[in-house]
């Protein structure tokens, strides 16, 4: 039995294609379906689409599309129906179909019995009215369209386990059914207003299928290629050889958690590839996701994937995802493979993702539908974490076991890779309070290959511990050698330094500096022109902060390190002799005059690093003093006990407060587009403000923007900041323009006169 009256999910598309809700419904629990089936939810989450839009089916509703009405709350009746109907086996429906609109909330009693449609008939929290007074009627409308919910007994069990008392395991598992109704929601909507006539839906084209045996032919030839033509020394060759060797065979083992352990310029980067390549072939998974820190990496190891594969695959096989990729304004002019990034990127609906930390892990602790709408990609995948010794320690626990859950219940591997491998598997006992599987990896690299002393390149002179350098002192040792690097602790001493050399009358042609205060274009052309000096063994001068400490390929045959961190020091040392061409390079430790640190937790990890030199216990080319280090720091820091908003929010299963609460970078930061190259500054300023903010702009403009942490609003910086608009003159606060030309150095980059407190260290 059909209904007479035909009941719209949508308005018309610009083709006149209507979409009835029984249609839309249909179409989403389908393909939401087809989405879950990666991790055995696919009722759950057929469920879940036939249920997400009950409420158009509302008279009120319909009354909206018409434009009769507005105000209107389609979606918490289906939520409202879900828990009547499946009780604790709707909780996770519920709150899925509620998130759609309005972000997933928090799963507790109180939360959710304020969707009792009485409640929300009487006062909605929103303000709006729902589309049916009563509920009933939507049902049965339902019904004759011949949509039919199935019996609670043929929903045997729910993705989400109401008491296990495992928070982040069970947040995730809420997170992957909401990521597949709303990105089937997203594409069925999408689909219709693209539609192609007045019957056919318009879809987007899929993106491609991973081929990673083939893949794997192509990386393997190409790292032949790399090794015949390759100028370093034979030790450093064979090194590079051994641990490509290691990540081929343990790919064969059984899918799970792995970390590589291996010294820098060993080529992680690419023998990381080949052994997720290898482990999709081996255990037939659908995706790689590599995970990097750092936007100047991602922007290499893009470059690298997309020469090896794409004139294979194409264009759409690699993937580049970052906060920088996009903005909410649409562009009036998109090529065709722009847009298609910029679709596929949405869902991640490509065979290799490259994404930063930040859009990675905060999208795991998300509750917004645009957000989450990729998670379910992650089933069935290998994820690749690179420098994992970024990972902020406040946020550890929570982090690796909602990584844990991945690979427990969506079958997927995740491998963490560093030269300074975090003793994270000290956190085991903690990371079991959240997720049952723990944090007990396997290690890639055999002990007995002992990479480490083949690729002892380098002696480490450590300092006196109660002697402090003068940067006077430190400048005068610096120019008496013509290719050395210094790296410190913050900005200002780089700046200092660097003064104190051109004071010292060292010839300014072979000084440089690198910082983020430099746009990533300044810093390009500064890298290009060390590493062609190096290369021709001319003077080369360069003082850095920890900017050049990961994943910068440079070969100095001395480095200088401000007292930090130990596995900051470790990281510089992996810019000295890296490609062992000389016997051996020195490292120089000091301890600065100014003997200060970015913050607190950088400061308490380099008192680990103290102590450990008190007891005589610093050979760098041993892993186990990393484990060693990491373990003490983790009890004194005691991660599992910091974050302690994060940490209640998840133990309340608040989705909004988690996401809040959960930041990857603690400070919010800004993007500005600095006055580097003066031309390309004017014609980008102009353009913006005459057509306001788009994502071409900002493709164009990223070489010449750099981060600060968002001024208070006294702060005098805010005198040469020009908010964008996005159109209509309407301002947002991500994005400025910085006015004052005389402010940005050709050598140091933005240094504002009277602020410092904005620079991103």
């Amino acid at each position: 039995m059909t209904n007479s009256i035909k009941f719209i999910a949508h308005t018309h598309s610009k083709n006149g294609r209507t979409d009835t809700v029984r249609d839309h419904l249909q179409s989403v629990a389908k393909r939401a379906s087809e989405y879950a089936k990666a991790f055995s939810a696919a009722d759950e989450a057929r469920l879940a689409g036939l249920l997400h839009d009950l409420g158009k089916y509302g008279s009120l509703f319909q009354k909206r599309l018409e434009g009769k009405e507005r105000g209107i709350d389609h979606w918490s009746v289906g939520a409202w129906q879900a828990l009547k109907e499946y009780r604790e086996k709707g909780v996770a429906l519920a709150l899925t179909i509620q998130g759609h609109h309005v972000g997933l909330q928090q799963a507790s009693k109180d939360s959710l019995s304020n969707l009792d449609l009485k409640v929300l008939n009487n006062k909605h929290p929103l303000n709006l009215r729902l589309s049916e007074p009563n509920h009933e009627n939507l049902i049965d409308r339902m019904n004759r369209d011949g949509l039919i919910l199935p019996p609670p007994t043929d929903i045997p069990t729910s993705l989400f386990e109401w008491d296990s008392g495992l928070y982040t395991s069970a947040m995730l598992d809420v997170r992957m059914l909401f990521s597949t109704l709303v990105d089937a929601d997203f594409i069925e909507t999408e689909a219709h207003f693209n539609s192609v006539d007045d019957k056919n839906k318009g879809y987007r084209k899929p993106g491609p299928p991973l081929e990673a045996d083939r893949a794997l032919e192509i990386l393997l030839n190409h790292l032949d290629e790399l090794s015949s033509n390759s100028k370093a020394s034979p030790n450093v060759n064979q090194l590079r050889k051994d641990l490509l060797e290691a990540c081929l065979d343990s790919a064969l083992h059984p899918q799970g958690l792995f970390t590589l352990t291996s010294p820098t310029g060993s080529g992680k980067t690419l023998s990381m590839l080949a052994f997720a390549l290898k482990h999709a072939v081996e255990h037939e998974l659908r995706r790689v996701v590599v995970v990097i820190p750092y936007l100047s990496i991602i922007e290499q190891t893009v470059s690298v994937y997309r020469n090896l594969f794409q004139g294979d695959f194409g264009e759409e096989y690699v993937l580049e995802h970052h906060s920088l990729a996009g903005t909410r304004g649409e562009d009036a002019i998109e090529d065709y493979q722009e847009s298609r990034q910029r679709l596929l990127s949405q869902n991640w609906d490509a065979p290799i993702v490259v994404t930063t930390s930040v859009q990675f892990l905060e999208s795991l602790f998300a509750n917004r539908p645009s957000a989450c709408r990729k998670l379910h990609r992650l089933a069935k995948s290998v994820i690749l974490f690179d420098e994992v010794q970024t990972l902020p320690t406040g946020i550890a626990v929570p982090t690796l076991a909602t990584l844990s859950r991945l690979i427990e219940r969506y079958n997927a591997s995740v491998v963490f890779s560093t030269a300074t491998q975090p003793a994270f598997e000290h956190l085991n006992y903690s990371v079991k309070q959240y997720c049952a599987g723990g944090w007990e990896p396997k290690e890639i690299v055999p002990s007995n290959l002992n990479l480490f002393q083949l690729a002892r390149r380098t002696n480490v002179l450590w300092p006196d511990l109660n002697h402090r350098t003068s940067w006077e002192e430190l400048a005068e040792n610096l120019k008496t050698n013509e290719r050395v690097l210094c790296v410190v602790n913050l900005k200002r001493h780089a700046l200092d330094l660097f003064d104190k050399l051109k004071g010292q009358g060292c010839n300014e042609d072979d000084l440089f500096h690198l910082s983020t205060n430099m746009c990533p274009e300044h810093r390009k052309e500064v890298l290009g022109e060390v590493r062609n000096r190096l290369e021709k063994s001319k003077p080369c001068r360069l003082t850095s902060t920890q900017c050049i400490e990961a994943g910068v390929d440079v070969d100095f045959p001395l480095v200088y390190r401000a007292w930090g961190p130990l596995d900051s020091i470790a990281q510089a040392a992996g810019r000295c002799n890296r490609e062992g061409k000389s016997d051996i390079g020195m490292v120089h430790v000091f301890i600065p005059e100014d003997d200060v640190y970015p913050n607190g937790t950088y400061r308490q990890a380099a008192g680990i690093a103290r102590i450990l030199k008190a007891q005589d216990q610093m050979d760098i080319h041993d892993p186990e003093l990393f484990h060693k280090y990491y373990r003490e720091l983790y009890d004194l820091t005691q991660p599992q006990n910091q974050k302690q908003e994060l940490i209640d929010a998840i133990k309340r299963q608040d989705f909004v407060e988690t996401a809040k609460f959960y930041r990857v970078i603690a400070k919010d930061a800004i993007n500005v587009l600095v006055p580097y190259s003066l031309k390309i500054f004017q014609e980008l300023k102009e353009q913006v403000r005459q057509e306001g903010l788009t994502r071409r702009w900002i493709k164009r403009a990223r070489p010449y923007t750099i981060g600060l942490f968002r001024p208070k609003r006294d702060d005098p910086v805010f005198d040469w900041l020009e908010p964008i608009s996005v159109g209509e003159n309407k301002e947002q606060e991500e994005w400025f323009i910085y006015l004052n030309d005389k402010h940005y150095n050709p050598k140091t980059g933005l240094v504002p006169p009277e602020s410092m407190e904005c620079l991103i260290g």
